[in-house]
């Protein structure tokens, strides 16, 4: 089994959504986060005056896979979320050892 965290830019969220249903995922977790990367900073204007947004708003998608599944669910993620510019964000793949479910107590696939 596999972690697939995903950071993306947050208006992409409904494409990789639909995306992942599509690819079989039927759970996701969505945390919104801040951060920069090779974009950095960026400009904004706010009643004239000019300042930086040195932490950019992104969101971080967790999914838990089997690993036969990572290939599909990772092309789902980047071309759901790529626009292809700076900043379209980053896609890690973790292993997981166990996964125990609290309420039943299964455990590893019957829990997926």
């Amino acid at each position: 089994m596999k972690k697939i965290e995903a950071v993306i830019r947050p208006f992409k969220l409904e494409d990789v959504k639909i995306a992942l249903l599509n690819a079989g995922v039927f759970g996701i977790t969505v945390t919104e986060v801040r951060g920069f990367g090779r974009q950095k900073a960026q400009v904004e204007r706010y009643r004239g005056s000019e300042f930086t947004v040195e932490f950019l708003q992104k969101l971080r998608l967790e999914v838990i896979v089997k690993d036969d599944c990572v290939e599909d669910v990772v092309k789902a993620i980047s071309d759901a979320a790529r626009t292809g510019e700076i900043g379209d964000g980053k896609i890690f793949i973790i292993p997981i050892d166990e996964i125990i479910q609290i309420r039943t107590g299964d455990r590893n696939d019957q829990v997926l």
